[in-house]
């Protein structure tokens, strides 16, 4: 718990609740400081009917901060490292305080904040006061003052035999169920000597069309993170003929029985219903109905016979290179972490069907319409993609990301992001719009 300071630390109430909302688990950051602390109370909820206000965190774009941010926040971060202060990332953000329950009114969007993330008891009310009036003194210097600065505590996170199956359409009972063993993109991974450590997802296929001999060929690798398949990130790999191989494997054995575990409980619910639909039908029509058939049943028995072998049944392919993890990699001051893997042709080809995503049964066909195009002016113009596969067709450029064409409700610019994660599955969020500057627990800084 964040002590109150001299220097208008928070309370304890505001502490705790000033973020709420802001992540779908109701696990909030913890705010240590805000430098408007004055001029703008946290109203604590009072009345028959009270409530915490809820904020939803959104990119910034079109304030003034954009235009001085490639310069304010180098210094912004320098500063900050000066202090020695052990900080997680350092990142532009607002936030949008909607309305209470029952009010239809618009709700109103903050000024444009930089979002301090420090570890957890490292950083004092009292020594972000001074940070904080430190940082206002170098964007006045710009011109700009109405930029607030905020502290939060924040842990960094680094997330990390058969055929494949094929795809199934969201009418299918096992659609959801069979995704960590089919051929599109979001495949669980792990290498042998990184399963107990780290584990991801494939990003991306690529086709080699020319070997290094301009030889055609007709080889496809599969694109994850460095960090995911190498366990020493700070040398570059490159697998030679004749090496032993680091195989790539379908899922841990943590996501494999998390996968099993899911189509056991998918088995029970449709049991759960078919009993219930079958009494209902016996109502309806005065006679017996057959029971609908078991098709998870099926899948597990399936899955369990020709997957559960880690060596024989999920090499997917090997690690054929890896770049060392890098930062400023070309004066961007990005980090560069990526790994390639030659894809078993045997294991993908007959299901092979290029970069599409699944987008799962987690949201409707509906809700991700909503969560993709949040306009809220009538129907939008693009279509849901058929059988629920998101083909991946390009990649955003710079200028598409610092000024996007897409505006939001409440009228602001907007860029909507999707991730297929491992642990997560898909879920849905908005472009930060600026760049943050980011040290992970090791004390490697980089922007992303």
């Amino acid at each position: 718990m964040t002590a109150v300071s001299e220097h208008g630390g928070p309370s304890a109430f505001e502490s705790t609740s000033y973020y709420n909302g802001i992540t779908e688990d109701g696990d909030h950051p913890i705010l240590v400081y805000r430098s408007d602390h004055l001029t703008t109370p946290f109203p604590r909820p009072v009345g028959r009917f009270a409530s915490l206000a809820v904020k939803t965190l959104r990119g910034v774009f079109d304030t003034s901060l954009n235009d001085v941010w490639e310069t304010v926040g180098p210094q912004v971060r320098d500063l900050i490292k000066a202090r020695k202060i052990h900080q997680t990332s350092i990142d532009p953000a607002r936030f949008l305080t909607h309305r209470p329950p029952g009010d239809e009114a618009k709700g109103s969007l903050g000024p444009p904040v930089i979002w301090v993330g420090v570890y957890p008891g490292s950083t004092s009310p009292a020594t972000a006061h001074d940070v904080s009036h430190e940082i206002l003194a170098i964007l006045l210097k710009h011109e700009v003052d109405d930029v607030v600065v905020e502290w939060r505590e924040a842990v960094p996170q680094q997330m990390t035999g058969p055929a494949l199956m094929r795809h199934v359409g969201s009418g299918n009972a096992t659609h959801h169920v069979r995704r960590f063993v089919t051929a599109l993109l979001g495949v669980p991974l792990a290498t042998e000597e990184m399963e107990e450590d780290a584990q991801g997802t494939l990003t991306l296929y690529f086709h080699e069309n020319k070997d290094k001999h301009g030889n055609p060929s007709d080889r496809v690798y599969g694109v994850s993170n460095c960090h995911v398949l190498r366990k020493n990130t700070k040398v570059d790999y490159e697998h030679k003929g004749g090496a032993q191989r680091d195989y790539v494997r379908v899922c841990g054995m943590r996501r494999f029985q998390r996968g099993l575990d899911e189509i056991t409980k998918a088995i029970a619910d449709h049991g759960v219903l078919a009993d219930l639909w079958a009494r209902e039908i016996v109502k309806l029509q005065a006679k017996e109905e057959p029971e609908p058939g078991g098709r998870e049943g099926a899948l597990h028995d399936e899955v369990r016979k020709d997957w559960s072998n880690t060596k024989l049944d999920r090499n997917i392919g090997y690690v054929q290179h890896a770049d060392a993890i890098k930062v400023d990699e070309g004066g961007t001051g990005y980090t560069i972490d990526w790994a390639a893997f030659l894809v078993d042709e045997a294991k993908v080809k007959g299901q092979f069907e290029g970069n599409v995503v699944d987008l799962g049964s987690k949201f409707s066909s509906q809700e991700l319409t909503t969560l993709f195009y949040p306009v809220g002016t009538g129907p939008t113009t693009s279509k849901f993609p058929e059988g629920r596969k998101l083909r991946i067709k390009c990649c955003a450029t710079m200028e598409e990301l610092a000024h996007p064409t897409e505006f939001d409700s409440e009228g602001q610019r907007c860029l909507i992001v999707s991730k297929d994660g491992n642990s997560t599955d898909l879920t849905v969020g908005r472009y930060a719009g600026l760049v943050s500057f980011v040290e992970n627990e090791v004390g490697v800084e980089s922007e992303s």
